[in-house]
């Protein structure tokens, strides 16, 4: 069981993403509570711990406010797999496209990836003395002791010990100089593992993901692994190297069942645009398979065995999370039998003024924060003072009231409107060591017109 979830109160979970969402506590209490289920199911009895199902969440709410951060977020503080999938992107079995059994694959590769980067960490100390050894044995290769000596004819004892403490000593040097990064861009030849092989064609009717991958994994496997010779920075080799040897240290087969469990137990799916499936009233045409996604979405979701290439998974405990802005169709539209699955129904509000001046100032990653390390790269120091924060919320809330309603991503549109001026003018026109300042007077100049031109469509995003 994850250790971050196990030490993470419901209580600290919504301080995590209060870091980076503001607003929406409804919907941040729900996910905390949900996640921290995770781990009272894990250490409940043996006898019910596969009783316990996840509950799990539709989050209903117009674009922009904070549906797919929050799950993402939360995937991150509990350090679990993680997908994202869009509901229209899926067709009804028998049409051509993507069939919703491949968004549980896609938690299983993530989950593989995450195991495996663990993995590697854990080896990477061993795994950087092999390669120091590769490096080494390339640049200074060690003396052949017996073999060369006899292949001449000359007696072992004759000059051995020179030859080889001289070895021995250069070899030393370079060992020092490795460590220093003394020789990071001098050039080496090292042989580099190759595709195994192209893509594989299947002549004759469809075949579905899963046998595809398990046929060109096995004809892939039969082939003969090709190497080839590149010229490489030492920087580069040790990287390509490190990677390689870091794979060797590892056992797959642990990793695969590790990851498997973690899917299992601790992964979430983020199923986005799930109101585009909500048939509302019987259509037909192109919207003839909406009902028919549903019917195939819902023993997903219900608990079902899905084969993927690096195993069987079971879907019973995974935690899904639907997210739809249901302008058009509503939560009843979709099936009932899908309704039921998603139990915890919560509905995220539009955002306030108050709302965006706090998203410009107080998230870790607020925009404000990223143009300002932006400029730091070039030595410029750009600072935003209170009115003028006030002010940009002021001017996002009045565009987003009278065009279009797309939430937070609008501060990206008046953010950029308001210092693409400045970002192309440096360096070229502001050198380094400039202090920049934007003031209320400075937002009102630049985006006076934003909110009277109605015609916004090259702005939005």
């Amino acid at each position: 069981m994850s250790k971050i979830i196990e030490n993470l109160t419901p209580k600290q979970i919504v301080e995590e993403l209060d870091k980076y969402i503001i607003g929406q506590e409804d919907a941040k209490k729900n996910v905390a509570i949900a996640l921290r289920n995770r781990w009272r199911r894990m250490n409940a009895s043996e006898e019910m711990r596969n009783e316990i199902v996840p509950n799990n969440i539709l989050m209903i709410g117009s674009t922009g406010v904070g549906k797919t951060e929050i799950a993402r977020r939360l995937a991150i503080v509990a350090d679990a797999p993680f997908t994202k999938v869009e509901a229209s992107k899926f067709t009804e079995v028998g049409y051509v496209g993507r069939d919703v059994e491949s968004m549980v694959r896609d938690l299983v590769e993530q989950s593989v990836n995450m195991v495996k980067t663990a993995k590697k960490e854990e080896v990477r100390l061993k795994a950087a003395e092999t390669v120091e050894e590769i490096l080494l044995d390339i640049l200074i290769p060690p003396i052949s002791k017996k073999a060369e000596r006899s292949r001449v004819g000359i007696p072992e004892e004759v000059g051995q010990t020179s030859d080889e403490e001289l070895n021995e000593k250069t070899r030393e040097s370079f060992r020092r100089k490795l460590k220093n990064g003394e020789l990071e861009t001098r050039k080496i030849e090292i042989d580099v593992k190759g595709n195994s092989g192209s893509p594989i064609g299947v002549m004759g009717g469809p075949i579905d993901d899963v046998s595809m991958m398990n046929i060109q994994e096995m004809i892939g496997g039969m082939m003969p692994k090709k190497t080839k010779k590149r010229k490489v920075t030492i920087a580069e080799a040790r990287k390509i190297l490190l990677e390689e040897e870091s794979a060797k240290l590892i056992d797959m087969d642990e990793v695969k069942e590790e990851a498997i469990w973690k899917a299992e137990n601790l992964g979430m799916i983020f199923i986005d645009e799930i109101d585009k499936i909500a048939s509302g009233g019987g259509k037909s045409g192109p919207d003839v398979s909406r009902e028919g996604v549903q019917r195939d979405l819902l023993p997903i979701v219900e608990g079902s065995a899905v084969n993927t290439k690096h195993g069987t998974i079971k879907t019973d405990h995974i935690l899904f999370v639907a997210a739809g802005a249901f302008h058009v169709s509503k939560p009843s539209d979709l099936i009932p039998e899908l309704q039921g699955r998603f139990p915890i129904r919560v509905e995220l509000e539009s955002l306030t003024e108050e709302n965006f001046y706090q998203i410009l100032s107080k998230p870790k990653n607020a925009l404000t924060k990223q143009y300002i390390a932006m400029l730091e790269a070039e030595e410029v120091e750009l600072s935003f003072n209170d009115e003028a924060l006030r002010e940009l919320a002021k001017i996002a809330f009045e565009a987003n009231s009278e065009v279009e309603n797309i939430g937070a991503r609008r501060l990206q549109t008046v953010m950029s409107h308001l210092l693409n001026e400045i970002l192309f003018d440096v360096p070229d026109v502001i050198g380094a060591n400039a202090k920049i300042v934007i003031d209320k007077d400075m937002v009102q100049k630049r985006l006076s017109g934003l909110v009277k031109n109605k015609d916004l469509s090259q702005y939005i995003l």
